[in-house]
């Protein structure tokens, strides 16, 4: 059954407000990322999909590492922050396109053709039909390319309690939602925030997050209480439906059975 707009996460709305704190070291950030996780310093000559592109935070990291970028998302205001970082950084580039579009639309997704890096971070969860999404992203990798993929871990029962509490959460009032998030702030920071404090660093914690993958912890924890639609998946399951499509696993990273995403990068090895 379709979801009302009402029930969906506004993550554009979010990532314009990222827009405002993003800065050159976010941006470098964001490069070293996909430089460790595809092994590769520079994707020159390379063409690069980004499903789901938000921010464009990493359309933009992949553009500057060389890569030819064409980026869409469903959301219009992540599909507006996107185009204007390609604004920002590369104005009228030929070599990076930016778009509206489904990645539950099949028909959408086959007139992209092939590409050498599909790009899906922490994305095909939110779509309200994950396996399908995965399903029509896996179309979009060329025989040989890289697919790059985050999925949130499936916790039992765990996940099925933020399910609930990320549906009340879109179901409040606009008005009332930034207030509704401080509780999860601290449920998700206040351990981290308390030692800290206690190792006399201060906010070290907060202040070195970016460190991680470029991004604001606070439009993070936005982006986790309201994530919905909202799925998950245990790592083996992904990677039992990537070699059943001709995949084998190059890289792995595990969020340790925690809260987060499992991060996985699959090579295509037949079509």
């Amino acid at each position: 059954m379709a979801l009302e707009m009402s029930e969906r996460f506004p993550f554009g709305e979010n990532w314009t407000k990222f827009l405002s704190v993003l800065d050159e070291g976010r941006v470098v950030t964001a490069e070293c990322s996909l430089r460790d996780f595809l092994q590769s310093e520079w994707l020159n000559g390379r063409t690069f999909l980004d499903i789901g592109s938000g921010s464009g935070l990493f359309s933009l990291a992949a553009r500057r590492l060389g890569a030819t970028v064409h980026s869409f998302d469903y959301d219009p205001a992540s599909v507006a922050c996107t185009a204007e970082l390609r604004r920002r950084y590369f104005p009228d580039d030929a070599r990076w396109k930016v778009e509206q579009g489904s990645i539950l639309d099949a028909d959408y997704v086959s007139r992209l053709g092939r590409f050498d890096v599909v790009y899906s971070w922490g994305v095909l969860h939110h779509t309200g039909s994950m396996w399908r999404a995965t399903e029509n992203a896996v179309s979009a990798v060329a025989e040989g390319g890289l697919f790059f993929i985050a999925l949130y871990n499936d916790q039992g029962v765990r996940s099925r309690v933020w399910t609930v509490i990320k549906r009340a959460y879109n179901r409040l009032p606009r008005i009332l939602r930034p207030a509704a998030a401080v509780p999860y702030f601290l449920v998700l920071w206040g351990a981290k925030s308390a030692l800290d404090f206690l190792r006399a660093t201060p906010f070290k914690s907060w202040r070195s997050y970016r460190s991680k993958r470029g991004m604001s912890p606070w439009h993070d924890v936005v982006d986790w209480v309201g994530g919905y639609p909202f799925e998950v998946a245990k790592p083996g399951d992904v990677i039992a439906f990537f070699r059943s499509r001709g995949f084998n696993l190059a890289k792995l990273k595990t969020c340790g059975g925690k809260l987060g995403c499992n991060e996985f990068v699959f090579e295509r090895t037949r079509r």
